[in-house]
């Protein structure tokens, strides 16, 4: 074996299976790196704790444990060592308690050293963070909430590890910022970030936008294409509205995250891709499960680590510290001087529950820009009169039933009053006004048709 450099990274491979661990320790050798060996949980942990090491390669089953004892190990002594396992082939179950458990990412069986290889550049890349880099993203989570620093703190702990996380809350809480600000404090922030709208895409075209296409597999395929999955090839793909695919696509979303690989429409070969997955919805998800509508085996894949936005009406004072950054954020974008909130405008935004979250908080506050004197924004500005508590919609709308329409009648003027506020308050952008309502793009341009709402529709 080469002479150790104390300058090497450290590697320590941990396996029972001579052959396998000869294996890695060449390649690994050959990366240039200082590789240490244990045969087992128990030699592993001893030298774990008397000595340094940059990574750990351990295999699942082991004589005298587990590599989910090491990776427990690592995480109770608050090491800064990310460790990857090993699994069986299609022990898929082995994978999701490893990461769950903390660990950076993990392998099958028989190992492919093309993927080793990759882990093992990606994992030491990692750098510590004692704090979350909200300045590296495009736009901070900003607040002093308890709900919001939980946020912040599961958020640091994911940038550091390689499992697929599945952000839940209500729409425009800001699942895909933190989507972003996770991917933007990890080691994989110098790659691509590419956000999917899964509602907006059409069936047909989903698998050549998700997995590309060659020239000639269909009509008008004119040049080969990459798909999605190519272009975040190295860093993070955020599937946002996931339980919008349809169940023939979940089939082939599975396979792709589950071997790592992709077949391009009309292609032969399958190709690496080095991706992780961060997927969210407003849906409940588990609900979709139970109602046949999303796969059972994706979303255990999916929902490997689960992050929860608070709404804005969960938050607190936190409400005007956001305020106050986004009208600073429009004003430099609209060239003009920054503006401040009068007492009773910040009052009216506390009082205020906003259904619509951070994205209506900064859809109103566009138009109180608009709409303000000087330099100042009033309770008047903001508007906060024109909208209502859930309560009060449901009692207006009970004031307002009668025998004078047919009930589908009544109820398809509702619907359309608020798709039209919604494409008032985007300038009648579709996929905004489908977001602030919390439907798909796809339901929203099949209402817009049913209703025959056009922007002439607003005038």
């Amino acid at each position: 074996m080469a002479k150790k450099s104390k300058t090497l990274p450290r590697v320590l491979v941990v396996d029972d299976e001579v052959d396998l661990a000869e294996l890695l320790e060449l390649t690994l050798l050959k990366m240039g790196l200082d590789v240490e060996k244990a045969n087992g949980v128990v030699a592993a942990k001893a030298l774990i704790d008397s000595q340094y090491f940059d990574l750990c390669l351990s295999d699942m089953r082991m004589p005298d444990g587990e590599g989910l004892d090491l990776v427990r190990h690592i995480q109770a002594k608050g090491l800064d060592l990310p460790i990857a396992v090993i699994t069986a082939y299609g022990s898929t179950e082995n994978a999701v308690a490893a990461l769950k458990a903390g660990a950076f990412d993990y392998l099958a069986k028989p190992v492919a050293l093309e993927q080793l290889r990759a882990l093992v550049k990606s994992a030491l890349k990692i750098e510590a963070t004692p704090a979350v880099k909200a300045a590296r993203s495009d736009r901070p989570l900003l607040g002093e909430s308890p709900a919001l620093q939980q946020v912040l703190v599961l958020i640091e702990k994911l940038a550091r590890n390689q499992a697929p996380v599945y952000v839940t809350g209500e729409s425009g809480s800001g699942k895909e910022r933190a989507a972003r600000a996770i991917h933007a404090s990890s080691n994989r922030a110098e790659k691509p970030f590419v956000a999917v709208n899964c509602g907006a895409i059409p069936e047909n075209l989903m698998e050549s936008e998700f997995f590309g296409y060659r020239k000639g597999a269909f009509t008008g395929a004119m040049e080969d294409r990459d798909g999605f999955f190519q272009a975040a090839h190295g860093g993070t793909l955020f599937l946002d509205e996931v339980a919008d695919l349809p169940l023939p696509m979940q089939v082939k979303l599975l396979r792709a995250i589950q071997e790592r690989k992709v077949r391009k429409v009309g292609g032969v070969h399958e190709e690496d891709v080095d991706v992780r997955i961060i997927s969210a919805t407003h849906q409940n998800l588990a609900r979709c499960v139970e109602g046949g509508r999303f796969r059972q085996d994706l979303y255990y894949r999916l929902n490997v680590i689960e992050l929860k936005m608070p709404a804005l009406r969960e938050m607190g004072k936190d409400v005007l510290t956001i305020a106050q950054f986004l009208v600073e954020d429009i004003a430099a974008r609209h060239g003009m001087p920054t503006m401040i909130f009068t007492v009773a405008a910040k009052q009216a935004l506390c009082r205020y529950d906003f259904p619509g979250n951070v994205r209506e908080l900064e859809n109103l506050l566009e138009r109180a820009v608009a709409l303000a004197d000087g330099d100042q924004i009033d309770a008047e500005a903001l508007q906060l009169h024109h909208c209502h508590s859930p309560s009060d919609k449901a009692e207006a709308v009970a004031a307002n039933l009668g025998d004078t329409y047919p009930l589908q009648d009544y109820l398809d003027r509702v619907e359309k009053a608020a798709i039209l506020a919604a494409l008032d308050k985007t300038g009648f952008n579709r996929t905004q006004a489908a977001k602030l309502l919390g439907v798909t793009f796809r339901s929203l341009r099949y209402r817009l048709e049913r209703l025959s709402i056009t922007p002439e529709s607003e005038a």
